[in-house]
């Protein structure tokens, strides 16, 4: 009996008695689930499954164990490094109808959801309690999925990412297993800190099922603004001084002057075709102003031009919207284009020296390749566009790549700010920390000794 007709027989069967019709094969719905936002080929699993509860994922679990079938744990597939990609085939686990917020303790600022639920479904359930949850890495992704993956966001500068603002996690095993990684307190010394094993390990060490966040106070006064400047390295010595000087802002991005060209044509507004800062300020009424204008202050020695300000919430979200929608903008810049984004950070003081570098690798380049990122955290980002089907262009971009990545590594910082290794990095991850990755296969061969979670992605067996 052939392995397909086998997972047919036996392993379908017993998720259709499990969960009736929330088990398809349709061949439409795999393919949905065997893609993501990355270059990388296409690989639909054999089954998609929808459960409903934290038990029913561990009966499925229970289920694939016992066939020795893989399992993909999926949130909305907007992965930028083939995380959910069913490489060795199984079965994808959706968990968009894990969708409730279980609970919310507004005096503790915090929150319980089951992994499906996303970030926008999350603001809007705790609007009215004066609270809101910081993360916001563009897509409306879940936060089991953001979790998985430590996504991090235009907030990170005074937020962080979600490694600072997850307190707790239910996670299935892949054993069966069902275990709270901590309790709700915000500060603990008990054992080992498997909430933060978790947060990051992209599948490959257990499903996420359940999610404690950290909220926080949405404040009195808010304040964004647009600066543009002359050069690249005038906008990134504007964050690097203000992070200096202490001045706590909330947000801070620069666009190149070939993402801003993107973005005014595909939202139709007029900003300078030049390297920008976006800037947003939140506190009191008096500590906006004061920490505007002494940003401003440091923005005029570096060649930047006057504040364009956004102070209503209407203009605000308009503005930020734009920046969330850059990596489509900027992909209708070559029509049918693929996009390579890399993704490195380096420690604050070497990001205009980075950023510079690599600009001078984007002027010889043959396709275009906006530039963007959460500078304030030292994160920014390529978007390499290549037609996928050319050979030259794939190479051309790969070698981009690695190159941006090695000149991070040499200035300390990392191949990967925030999108995750996934499938496309574990060469990078390797070069980063040498034996360490030793180590990450050894965990992940007591979490997972038959390679069934998310089996291919991080580290490679």
């Amino acid at each position: 009996m052939n392995k397909a007709r086998e997972f047919d027989q036996s392993v379908l069967g017993e998720l259709q008695a499990l969960l009736g019709g929330r088990v398809t094969t349709s061949a439409g719905i795999r393919e949905h689930h065997g893609k993501d936002e990355s270059y990388l080929p296409y690989a639909p699993p054999d089954a998609v499954v929808f459960p409903e509860s934290t038990e029913e994922v561990r009966d499925i679990v229970d289920i694939c164990r016992r066939h020795h079938v893989p399992m993909i744990p999926y949130g909305v597939g907007t992965s930028l490094e083939g995380h959910i990609l069913a490489v060795r085939g199984g079965v994808c686990i959706d968990m968009s109808r894990m969708n409730k917020v279980l609970a919310v303790h507004e005096q503790d600022l915090d929150a319980v959801v089951q992994a499906g639920v996303t970030r926008k479904q999350l603001n809007e359930y705790i609007k009215h309690t004066g609270l809101f949850f910081p993360i916001d890495p563009g897509a409306d992704a879940t936060l089991g999925g953001m979790t998985a993956t430590r996504a991090s966001g235009t907030n990170a500068v005074r937020y962080g990412t979600m490694r600072e603002n997850v307190l707790s996690l239910k996670v299935v095993l892949a054993d069966g297993r069902i275990i709270q990684t901590a309790r709700r307190a915000k500060k603990s010394s008990a054992g080992y800190d498997l909430t933060r094993l978790f947060v990051g390990s992209e599948g490959t060490l257990g499903i996420i099922t359940e999610v404690t966040v950290k909220l926080h106070p949405v404040q009195a006064a808010m304040s964004a603004a647009v600066c543009a400047f002359a050069t690249v390295k005038g906008a990134a010595d504007t964050v690097i001084q203000t992070l200096q000087s202490g001045i706590p802002i909330a947000r801070s991005e620069l666009l190149c002057a070939t993402t801003m060209a993107a973005l005014n044509r595909h939202n139709k507004t007029s900003h300078r075709e030049m390297p920008t800062l976006l800037l947003e300020f939140h506190g009191t009424e008096a500590g906006v102003v004061e920490q505007a204008q002494m940003v401003q202050e440091i923005a005029k020695d570096n060649g930047g031009l006057d504040f364009q300000w956004a102070t209503k919430p209407e203009d605000r979200t308009k503005l930020w919207e734009a920046r969330h929608n850059a990596y489509f903008a900027c992909l209708q810049l070559k029509p049918g284009a693929r996009a390579i984004s890399t993704d490195t950070c380096v420690p604050i003081s070497r990001l205009a020296e980075c950023i510079v570098e690599t600009t001078k690798d984007i002027e010889k380049a043959s396709m275009p390749i906006p530039l963007f990122g959460h500078v304030g955290d030292g994160n920014f980002h390529m978007v390499i566009l290549v037609d996928p089907n050319s050979e030259a262009d794939m190479e051309e971009a790969k070698a981009l790549n690695l190159r941006v990545v090695r000149r991070a590594l040499a200035m300390e910082g990392t191949c990967t700010g925030e999108h995750g290794i996934g499938l496309g990095k574990q060469a990078y991850l390797l070069e980063e920390l040498g034996e360490a990755v030793d180590l990450m296969r050894d965990l992940k061969r007591t979490f997972d000794p038959e390679n069934l979670l998310n089996p291919g992605k991080v580290v490679s067996l």
